[in-house]
């Protein structure tokens, strides 16, 4: 029996520091981005950025402090704005141009990738 834990995603890219460090360059990505940066216009940044450094932690195996919505609810109102397939697009653009810019392995970016293409459907209400 081995006593080597598999270990999470989240371990393998770098644990908390580094979820965080995501989290606050993707955020700078997304903001400065005219295609979508409207939609965070009403938003507490800090309130959505440490939201979305919990939702990401669990969904990468780590420990699960997420309180927030579910996908599904807590886009609703965006997609009553006009939110997209070409929305969600440009925000997986930002989510792998930050992985790429922290030296994220290629593999981990494509486990990343494929969570969050996990939930297009459920954010886009369809």
């Amino acid at each position: 029996m081995s006593d080597i834990l598999e270990e999470t995603l989240f371990d393998k890219l770098g644990g908390e520091p580094a979820v965080n460090a995501a989290v606050d360059i993707f955020y700078r990505k997304v903001l400065s981005d005219y295609r979508i940066n409207r939609y965070f216009d009403n938003t507490d940044m800090e309130q959505q950025a440490a939201k979305q450094k919990a939702f990401l932690t669990m969904a990468f195996g780590g420990p699960n402090n997420y309180t927030g919505s579910d996908m599904r609810t807590a886009h609703a109102r965006l997609v009553k704005l006009g939110l997209d397939n070409s929305h969600f697009d440009a925000v997986m653009e930002h989510l792998r141009a930050t992985l790429e810019e922290l030296k994220a392995p290629e593999e981990l970016i494509l486990q990343v990738e494929a969570i969050a293409e996990s939930t297009r459907q459920d954010v886009l209400g369809k």
